[in-house]
């Protein structure tokens, strides 16, 4: 496994970041287990959840099974960078959530990352996430409340999620300005197919000093084999769901059709690629893999060691063209 820091930070986390989403959902506690053992085990040590995953009427589920897997000792927990994050509605799904119990507010907060920690089993969180943007409360009161949570030694980092460049550049404005280190990652959404995330968020990032962390970077299965996998009737996210829905144009079948033509040709894997592009890009700390089965890790794993030549990085450009730098994308 390849290290790097995470950001501007002294902190070493493993190039691919163990997604536990499927954790609860899609795997049982005891495969769950297992496929946070073998990633361990194979080195990745940078794990990343939520409070809200579990969903519906079991949020939280996924923080329990991973706190589940820390008491097993073993110094699992000691091993592990962990992150989590907070902003949503922990209520049940369709019910309206009581004031102030989502959301950014130092009222919420400070409930938020008590709960998780009871869930985790941990007593602290080693970067703790802001899952959306919170267009309400201010950043001088979220900064307050991490400070004190900072202070207390129940968080050491905080990272953003899902925010544009001028939302990191704002809240690290405001954190220099307290004397706060303020945010040392963005995770966002960012894959061979969708790299809008480099036309402002990526080169905020790097202005700033956030290591990247790209979320879907299979672009929900449409950049795994998709065609492939239909072709062969297998049961996966490829004949339904987002990656289903997505083939079913016509211009996005065809570019994913040239896309796995090219692999084929290289001998290549579509999913491992889509990986190993990500590790390849400026400012990237690393993807988010969630695997359902150790099958999946494995395959994630290989991902690190694989070396794109030039000439096929230059091809996956033509296939899957960037938006180009702000503000040549959208101006003279």
């Amino acid at each position: 496994m390849e290290y790097t820091q995470l950001g501007r930070t002294g902190l070493k986390v493993s190039r691919l970041v163990l997604g536990t989403m499927n954790f609860g959902p899609q795997t049982d506690e005891a495969e769950s287990h297992t496929i946070m053992d073998a990633a361990l085990d194979a080195g990745v040590n940078f794990f990343d959840t939520a409070n809200v995953y579990g969903w519906g009427e079991n949020k939280g589920r996924t923080e329990e099974i991973v706190g589940s897997w820390f008491a097993k000792g073993g110094d699992r927990r000691d091993k592990t960078v962990l992150a989590t994050k907070v902003y949503a509605n922990m209520a049940p799904d369709g019910a309206p959530a009581w004031p102030n119990h989502d959301k950014l507010s130092a009222l919420n907060i400070r409930r938020a990352v008590d709960a998780s920690l009871r869930r985790l089993g941990t007593d602290h969180i080693d970067l703790y996430q802001f899952h959306h943007v919170d267009r309400d409360t201010p950043w001088d009161e979220i900064w307050q409340a991490m400070d004190v949570l900072v202070q207390q030694g129940k968080i050491l980092y905080a990272g953003s999620s899902n925010h544009a460049g001028w939302h990191i550049a704002r809240a690290n404005e405001t954190a220099a300005r307290r004397g706060s280190l303020g945010l040392v990652s963005e995770q966002c959404l960012y894959n061979l197919a969708e790299r809008r995330a480099e036309m402002e968020v990526v080169p905020a990032a790097e202005a700033y000093g956030l290591g990247v962390i790209a979320w879907s970077p299979l672009h929900g299965g449409l950049l795994g084999g998709a065609i492939r996998k239909q072709q062969e009737g297998g049961s996966s996210r490829s004949t339904s769901g987002r990656a289903a829905d997505a083939l079913a144009d016509p211009a996005v079948r065809a570019r994913i059709q040239v896309y796995e033509d090219l692999l084929t040709e290289h001998g290549l894997e579509p999913g491992e690629v889509a990986l190993a592009w990500l590790l390849t890009r400026p400012g990237v700390t690393g993807p988010i893999v969630g695997p359902r089965t150790t099958a999946q890790l494995d395959s994630a794993l290989r991902a690190v060691d694989l070396k794109l030549s030039d000439d096929l990085l230059a091809s996956l450009d033509k296939i899957f063209p960037g938006p180009g730098p702000s503000p040549e994308a959208f101006a003279w």
